[in-house]
């Protein structure tokens, strides 16, 4: 079981690694992102740091055993928010749908985005399971 839980663990610190460095280092074109969203103005300065930074700490927790339960209940929380938004998104519930993603996930439509997700939430449960029958 500790291989494919260092499998899953691998995934996840890839694409919230990525996503949180990427965010930071396009930190304009990802705050404006962020500003052009239907959320208020001040919240969304706030997410433009605050959503890199949870990304960022949640891949380094995944990456020591020690804290890896915790990376994977917050992998599993973010990516709840996340997939609620894009559902929304996808629903035409808001007005206007920019994407705040990095890199070549930027690229995928909203069902790539929703089903990219879900998927990245089925390996966040596994990864909780594995943690849980290996205690």
């Amino acid at each position: 079981m500790r291989g494919l839980e260092t499998i899953i663990a691998s995934i996840l610190i890839c694409v919230f690694g990525y996503t949180g460095i990427e965010k930071f280092l396009r930190f304009e074109h990802s705050r404006k992102a962020f500003h052009n969203q239907t959320f208020p103005g001040e919240l969304a300065e706030a997410l433009s740091y605050v959503v890199p930074g949870v990304e960022l700490l949640i891949a380094l927790l995944l990456l020591f055993s020690a804290t890896r339960w915790w990376g994977y209940l917050g992998s599993l929380l973010v990516l709840t928010v996340f997939i609620t938004y894009v559902g929304l998104i996808w629903v035409g519930a808001f007005p206007r749908v920019p994407c705040n993603c990095a890199g070549i996930i930027e690229s995928l439509g909203w069902a790539e985005h929703f089903f990219l997700n879900l998927g990245l939430i089925g390996l966040a449960v596994v990864g909780l399971r594995s943690r849980e029958v290996g205690s």
